[in-house]
């Protein structure tokens, strides 16, 4: 046999199928069927003539019984039956025809799930349909599907965390480097460690730590670290930087092994003449402008300091007429209101556009969305709290019972708008809608495995997809 022959392609159909298979018989053509799929039905004018069950499981559990002599479009369910009209009118193509699955009622709680392919033989013959069980399938399926939602909850949490870190990394007014212990390559810089380094956090990612120092530093630097890996902790004082300050460093060390880090604190005389009291000036300026309100609170929700924006809106003539007054006193439509705000700050280390009211000293109430941040973290714990008047945005909205939700964005906007009973059943609606086209594009608009996934009876799902306009896809 010549080379050409071993690198051709496999042929899609036989080569001289009249010649190799002409001497089988019908009884051996049969058991070919019966062995190469879970059911074979044969087909004559939409009426099943014969059944083969190769499934042992579908055997003992009586599965086709009773089909001969029957439509084969009365075996299956409501929502496979124009599949089954589809592979009927196929004809007698040669093409290559895609399977399709199609759900068979059963005596038992759930459908049985099977992928058909078709064969027909030469005019006027039958239909060959031929049948693989994909109920193990369907059940891995759904098993990867949890395990896959599992995995997303776990990733959520993970990146809230992430951000939670990243946001008091960067928060902390010490500077501090965390390197790799191996390497001593920098992993993470905060802000003020970039300043007194000299070095953009963009610049030191990756960057050697031993050579942001002189080189007589960086040999000290190198036996801080070695001594922080055998004892848990180190000190380096004096250390000098390549741009010629000196620095105080102090080591320490988490995690282990190959996943150890150096926790590195730099301080000293450099550090605390670099804070800088009017570069701090400034930033409290610019933030006194702000045209949002600003407030700081303490953890019992006393204010502890407010900008002008806040004393404008609530009609305060000096900052000490709300210095020390509790935030409820301005802020949210009731303590409950206020509540969720506080409890979603501790939860999550922050919350964004949560709709309220501001009232003023005279108790007229604006709309406002807060948006707030929790230094829960330290003790004592503070929160600051940014408030910007949206009267004009909620007038320009769609007003409440004009249309269905269309997304978790606008039942958030209906917050303060309208009732929280109100709210929930539109919630409520929007989740269900959403729910159901996952489910029909996960299960490739399978009504029925839909229905199985969801929980929902075939009758109910039908109703709701009625309901929320969905159509009947083929």
């Amino acid at each position: 046999m010549d080379a050409s022959s071993h690198s051709s392609p496999p042929r899609s159909s036989f080569r001289e199928a009249e010649k190799h298979l002409a001497g089988f018989d019908a009884q051996t053509v049969g058991r070919l069927l019966e062995q190469s799929s879970d059911i074979a039905v044969i087909i004559e004018n939409g009426l099943i003539k014969d059944v083969a069950v190769g499934s042992d499981d579908l055997r003992k559990s009586g599965f086709a019984s009773g089909w001969i002599g029957r439509p084969w479009i009365d075996t299956v369910s409501v929502d496979s039956r124009n599949k089954i009209e589809l592979m009927l009118n196929l004809g007698d193509s040669s093409a290559p025809v895609r399977p399709r699955q199609v759900n068979h009622p059963s005596g038992g709680v759930r459908d049985v799930l099977m992928s058909y392919r078709t064969v027909h033989t030469q005019a006027p013959g039958p239909l060959i349909a031929l049948g693989r069980d994909l109920r193990e399938v369907s059940e891995l399926q759904q098993r990867l599907v949890r395990a896959q939602q599992d995995i997303e909850r776990d990733y959520a949490r993970l990146r809230k965390a992430e951000a939670r870190y990243k946001m008091v990394f960067e928060a902390v007014a010490e500077p501090i480097v965390i390197v790799t212990a191996e390497e001593l390559l920098v992993e993470s810089a905060n802000r003020a460690a970039s300043k007194i380094i000299g070095i953009d956090s963009e610049r030191l990612d990756r960057a050697d730590f031993p050579g942001l120092f002189s080189p007589r530093a960086a040999r000290a630097v190198e036996r801080m670290a070695a001594k922080a890996l055998a004892n848990g902790n180190a000190t380096a004082d004096k250390t000098e930087l390549a741009s010629g300050k000196k620095v105080d460093l102090t080591a320490s060390v988490f995690g282990q092994g190959l996943d150890a880090r150096l926790v590195i604190k730099i301080g000293g005389d450099g550090v605390a003449s670099h804070k800088g009291d009017g570069d701090r000036a400034q930033l409290l300026r610019a933030l006194e402008d702000l045209p949002d309100a600003l407030i700081v609170t303490d953890d019992d929700l006393r204010i502890l300091a407010a900008n002008r924006a806040f004393l404008e809106m609530a009609h305060l003539s000096e900052e000490e007429h709300a210095t020390g007054a509790r935030l409820s006193q301005y802020l949210g439509r009731s303590s409950t209101d206020l509540n969720v705000l506080i409890s979603a700050l501790k939860t999550n280390g922050t919350a964004r556009n949560f709709a309220t009211v501001l009232r003023d000293r005279f108790n007229t109430e604006e709309q406002v969305e807060v948006s707030a941040v929790s230094t829960g973290v330290s003790r004592p714990s503070y929160f600051a709290f940014s408030v910007r008047i949206v009267t004009r945005r909620f007038s320009t909205a769609p007003q409440p019972g004009e249309e269905l939700p269309k997304s978790a964005d606008h039942l958030t906007n209906l917050v303060g708008r309208m009732p929280l009973k109100d709210i929930v059943r539109d919630s409520t609606t929007l989740i269900e809608r959403l729910c159901i086209e996952a489910a029909l594009k996960l299960t490739d608009d399978n009504r029925a495995s839909a229905a199985e996934i969801l929980g929902l009876s075939r009758q109910g799902l039908y109703s709701k997809l009625k309901r929320f306009g969905i159509d009947d896809k083929a």
